[in-house]
């Protein structure tokens, strides 16, 4: 996958050392709000030499809302968390404000659930925020979330 990081371009999201990819609706023509809101994504966290990479249709598009509504939270009053907490067990992301605008990020990630575990943790400021909320609306806007729970 490293070797592909060009092909892939400008990632949709980005964070520290956080970079998430949208390909596409894993099924295009749903109506249904279980299947249609599923996207196909590439994922890579990566630092120090550690660098992990999965792909696969592992977000729901409600995961990316609720996780904007939490971004949106912090950059608010900087006491609160956000996380996209996928069902899917190959990605959790958490955003905890800390003291004086600090924030930690942790990001556990994984192509295979069941024999890896990856967790990485950054250090990053309410600077971040602005960028994030952004980025999140416009996959939204990309791919508007289909049906009703």
């Amino acid at each position: 996958m490293e070797n592909k990081i060009d092909e892939l371009g400008i990632p949709d999201l980005k964070l520290a050392g956080l970079q998430i990819w949208v390909h596409k609706r894993q099924f295009p023509n749903s109506d249904d709000y279980w299947d249609a809101n599923w996207i196909n994504v590439t994922v890579h966290c990566g630092t120090r030499g550690s660098n992990v990479w999965v792909q696969g249709n592992i977000i729901h598009l409600p995961e990316i809302s609720q996780f904007l509504s939490g971004v949106e939270n912090i950059n608010g009053d900087l006491k609160a968390k956000a996380e996209l907490a996928c069902m899917e067990p190959q990605l959790y992301l958490k955003l905890e404000a800390k003291n004086l605008g600090h924030i930690e990020m942790e990001v556990d990630l994984t192509p295979d659930h069941l024999s890896q575990q990856h967790k990485f943790t950054f250090e990053i400021d309410q600077s971040y925020l602005p960028s994030v909320i952004t980025e999140c609306k416009k996959i939204l806007e990309q791919y508007p979330i289909k049906g009703r729970p």
